[in-house]
């Protein structure tokens, strides 16, 4: 389980953030996690309720994940197409020379603080 990992990096990531700009306490932290980028939203949320609740500045918060769908794009026919349902072969013009254009991402999108 690489998702204990990857929490440490986004304690550290939101830990500099909060230090940069003077947030001592926060709500939640948004993440944005592609379909295919091997992460299991699942326990990435398990493993932040354990590694937050150590940290004073994150205790209590949640961990909000929102899944991007993974989409390829034709270079024959200049087409997006939904890359799970259809793999690397493109479904408009059965093409091999696709690439994956997003759905790979494992990134921070942002971080709620209390309104004081």
């Amino acid at each position: 389980m690489h998702e204990l990992g990857i929490v440490f990096y986004i304690i550290r990531d939101v830990k500099q953030a909060a230090g940069e700009n003077g947030v001592t306490k926060v709500n939640a932290v948004v993440m944005n996690i592609g379909e295919v980028s091997t992460v299991v939203p699942e326990y990435l949320t398990d493993c932040w309720r354990w590694a937050a609740d150590k940290e004073d500045l994150l205790r209590g918060s949640e961990l909000k994940v929102n899944v991007t769908p993974a989409v390829s794009w034709c270079e024959d026919c200049h087409q997006e197409y939904p890359t799970v349902q259809y793999g690397k072969t493109c479904p408009f013009c059965a093409s091999e020379h696709t690439f994956l254009r997003r759905g790979n991402e494992v990134e921070i999108k942002e971080i709620e603080v209390p309104n004081d």
